[in-house]
């Protein structure tokens, strides 16, 4: 089929910032679909049905034009944050074109003279603040799109209590447009001045003195999680993260949660990483929903419940971690029977019975056994000496291709 549909990257410069094949498609359309604003910068005198969308937002209005020539408004760049994204993934790529316009990231990248490629672009509209703390580092610095005029007010409230009071923000308005402005500050004297709703605003992170940096590799200190006492500790977290090598894109079942360290350190890995967390303890659902937030991944899914019942019509992992409840019967059955062909599975054993379970479940499945010893230098008397940790046998098992 020739492409029907015409997405349509549009600035702040209107109808006339754009090029002769957009302007072209926009002319010759029988229906434009945008919002408001986006509808509002196009020449009054064009003959095509104009539609808004519907709220709650809604592709099913283009599709119900399928055939007809059809252009679809996006701002800036259609793929980027936008409609053009959501749109890929119903219609053929064939069946429409799309013709971007200067996003507001490169807009705002230009304007401050950062190179585009070393920035981290985020966007807040109907996303939560929290996946800003995973990106929290001196020196780093941030584009991101905001949800409306309250979020750098937001945000800069959040640097604050993270430790980057001395950041440096700069909100840039209608980019592009007639009415382009900036405001300035340091996050710790932002005054939440009047802004407009669109708006993107620049962060040059610089943290003070309280601010503890974290890294993206695995086995972040046990201090950095809030927990009952039931934490994979940090040593044994970061082989066992080792062994469930974490791949862009991949979904993590983290069995028997506990305070949700494996899972959340999954995903900072990747921030295409996810993660299904299943807990039947209600104050540690407290404490993973607590953890997820403070450590920058608010994505992750938390299931309240117990396995093996919790897990059914879940989406199948391509990993999984058995921290608690490895002895329950159907528990060790089900996540094999679920996990996905070519995936791995790692359990963690600190009882003698959990631990023979594992044996025997390598018998009939191969995997390998290791284990782990920890010891820690802690003082006695006027000397330190070694206190041995419990130790963890672990299982490590991969799926056959063909199974």
């Amino acid at each position: 089929m020739a492409p029907w549909l015409t997405v349509v990257g549009i600035g702040e410069d209107g109808f006339s910032g754009l090029g002769k094949n957009a302007r072209r498609a926009l002319l010759s359309a029988s229906t434009v679909m945008g919002s408001q604003r986006q509808l509002d910068l196009l020449p009054v005198c064009m003959r095509a049905e104009r539609q808004r969308w519907p709220s709650p937002f809604s592709l099913a209005p283009v599709m119900a034009l399928r055939g007809e020539p059809v252009c679809v408004l996006a701002s800036g760049d259609p793929m980027l944050f936008g409609v053009g994204a959501s749109l890929a993934r119903t219609i053929a790529s064939d069946e429409m074109q799309i013709l971007p316009s200067p996003s507001s990231f490169s807009l705002a990248a230009a304007r401050l003279g950062w190179a585009l490629q070393d920035v981290i672009t985020l966007s807040v509209v109907a996303r939560p603040l929290a996946a800003l703390n995973a990106h929290l580092h001196s020196g780093v610095r941030l584009l991101v799109l905001s949800n409306d005029a309250s979020s750098p007010a937001a945000i800069a409230a959040l640097l604050r209590e993270q430790g980057f009071g001395p950041s440096r923000l700069c909100v840039l308005e209608h980019l592009g447009g007639p009415t382009e402005r900036r405001v300035q500050a340091c996050a710790a004297d932002w005054e939440n001045p009047p802004l407009a709703d669109l708006n993107v605003l620049a962060i040059d992170c610089v943290a003070d003195a309280s601010a503890q940096p974290l890294s993206r590799i695995g086995g972040l200190p046990d201090s950095a999680f809030k927990h009952d006492g039931q934490l994979t500790k940090r040593d044994v977290r970061a082989i066992t993260l080792a062994r469930l090598a974490p791949l862009p894109g991949q979904l993590l079942w983290d069995v028997g949660a506990g305070s949700g360290s494996i899972g959340i350190e999954w995903m900072r890995c990747y921030p295409s990483c996810r993660t299904v967390a299943i807990e039947a303890d209600s104050g540690r659902q407290e404490l993973i929903e607590h953890n997820r937030d403070a450590l920058g991944v608010p994505g992750l899914q938390l299931i309240r419940g117990k396995a093996p019942q919790a897990l059914e019509g879940l989406e199948r992992p391509d990993a999984i971690f058995i921290g608690g409840g490895v002895t329950r019967e159907g528990v060790l059955d089900t996540c094999w029977q679920q996990l996905k062909p070519g995936g791995r599975l790692v359990a963690n054993a600190v009882t003698l019975q959990s631990e023979l379970l594992l044996m025997s479940w390598r018998e009939q499945h191969g995997g390998e056994l290791t284990r782990i010893h920890i010891a820690q230098a802690q003082p006695l008397g006027d000397f330190d000496t070694w206190r041995q940790a419990l130790p963890i046998t672990l299982l490590d098992v991969t799926k056959a291709l063909d199974a």
